[in-house]
């Protein structure tokens, strides 16, 4: 009996131990992401959203401190995000893997953390296959299909019957073109044609003027974020594209706040599907928006508030498990969690993984003799349907 008292005992002062060696130390959070090159930016106003949240709650959870890692992809870089995060891993003994802008990146990194068994939150990269890489992965962004498979089924509920669609020649452009086919055909619509371009193409009057040609009563455009929105504006309007008679829709990219700036008037009455613009009208967003301009003198966009809310998602798991980083704890933790984003009611779905959250309809006005993204309609409580239709 005294042999098992010590024994307990024993064990016991070793938990303490190991509990106040962990109070110690700090959780540390290995962020990869392209800083440098042409996604550059778009890291930056992540990355601004990162350090907001934590300016805003503290860099302290559950008794230990919280430790930011930055690695540097350049860009799209596979090779170089999974070396990355092996360096982060056996080197910077990081406890959490995060960032991930982009989709090859992601997958990379999802090799590591399932090696590794590490908690993986991707705060951005939208292709749906992502968090069916790692067990231990989640997303505060959205999927591709879960905005263009609404925009798809409320284009037809809008009147558009036949539709021309245009999209950029790669993963994501191929994942938007057939979720908005497969919902707009669904719904009784008909493709009357489509192309795609090169990622890098950068004039669409060709393009453009085929659509036109096929006298459709609207046309669909994907293209990613930066300087191909404005080209596509600047085609629409060089081929007297009337966008009331010919409606224009899309992905939010193709009408984003930098976009607008540089396509001018050409935008109004663009028609688009997203899950959070930074003119969104509660509260928490004005407050947000605010803060944001305060300290980095622009305005948030969807890569800041993926950003912002990844940040939610690692504290509020660490406050679960008391600041235990075991994977299979934090990513319990974080099944199923619900919270008041900036984007408005957000959730985690425990089987998936993903995102759930509304899809706005927006489209562009002028208020104030400024263009502004308005929100006409909105879908709630939406799940990537990629993965609701593998469950089926």
């Amino acid at each position: 009996m005294k042999a098992m008292m010590i024994r307990v005992l024993s064990l016991v002062a070793a938990l303490i131990a190991v509990s106040a060696a962990n109070a110690q130390n700090p959780i540390r959070v290995g962020l990869i992401m392209p800083y440098s090159g042409q996604f550059a930016d778009t890291a930056t106003l992540m990355d601004n959203a990162i350090k907001l949240y934590m300016k805003e709650n503290g860099d302290t959870v559950a008794g230990r401190k919280i430790e930011i890692i930055r690695k540097d992809t350049g860009g799209i870089a596979p090779d170089i995000a999974k070396r990355l995060a092996q360096e982060l891993v056996v080197r910077d003994k990081v406890d959490v893997l995060a960032g991930f802008v982009l989709t090859p990146n992601a997958l990379a990194g999802s090799d590591v953390s399932v090696e590794a068994k590490k908690f993986m939150v991707i705060m951005n990269a939208a292709t749906s296959i992502v968090t069916t890489r790692s067990p231990y992965s989640v997303r505060t962004s959205m999927t591709i299909p879960q905005l263009n498979e609404p925009l798809g089924a409320w284009a037809y509920r809008s009147g558009v019957r036949k539709i021309y669609t245009m999209v950029s020649d790669y993963g994501p452009g191929h994942d938007g073109e057939s979720s908005f086919h497969r919902a707009f055909k669904e719904s009784g619509g008909e493709i009357v044609g489509s192309v795609r371009f090169p990622v890098a193409n950068p004039d669409f009057a060709a393009f453009v003027q085929r659509a036109k040609d096929m006298n459709p009563d609207a046309i669909y455009v994907w293209v990613p974020s930066g300087v191909q929105p404005a080209a596509v504006g600047k085609a629409l309007a060089e081929r007297g594209i009337d966008l009331r008679k010919t409606r224009v829709f899309g992905e939010g990219e193709l009408t984003d706040e930098s976009a607008l700036k540089s396509m001018g008037d050409a935008g109004l009455g663009i028609v688009t599907a997203f899950h959070y613009d930074y003119n969104h009208d509660s509260a928490k967003n004005k407050a947000f928006v605010k803060a944001y301009n305060e300290a980095y003198g622009r305005n948030p966009d969807h890569f800041s508030v993926g950003g912002y809310d990844g940040m939610h998602i690692i504290y509020e798991a660490l406050k679960k498990t008391g600041g235990n980083t075991d994977a299979e704890l934090l990513i319990a933790a974080a099944k199923g969690m619900k919270w008041e984003s900036p984007r408005g009611p957000i959730s985690i779905d425990p089987e998936t993984r993903d995102i759930v959250q509304t899809v706005y309809i927006q489209r562009v006005e002028k208020i104030g003799g400024k263009l502004r993204n308005v929100e006409i309609d909105k879908v709630e409580n939406v799940k990537d349907p990629v993965k609701a239709r593998m469950k089926k």
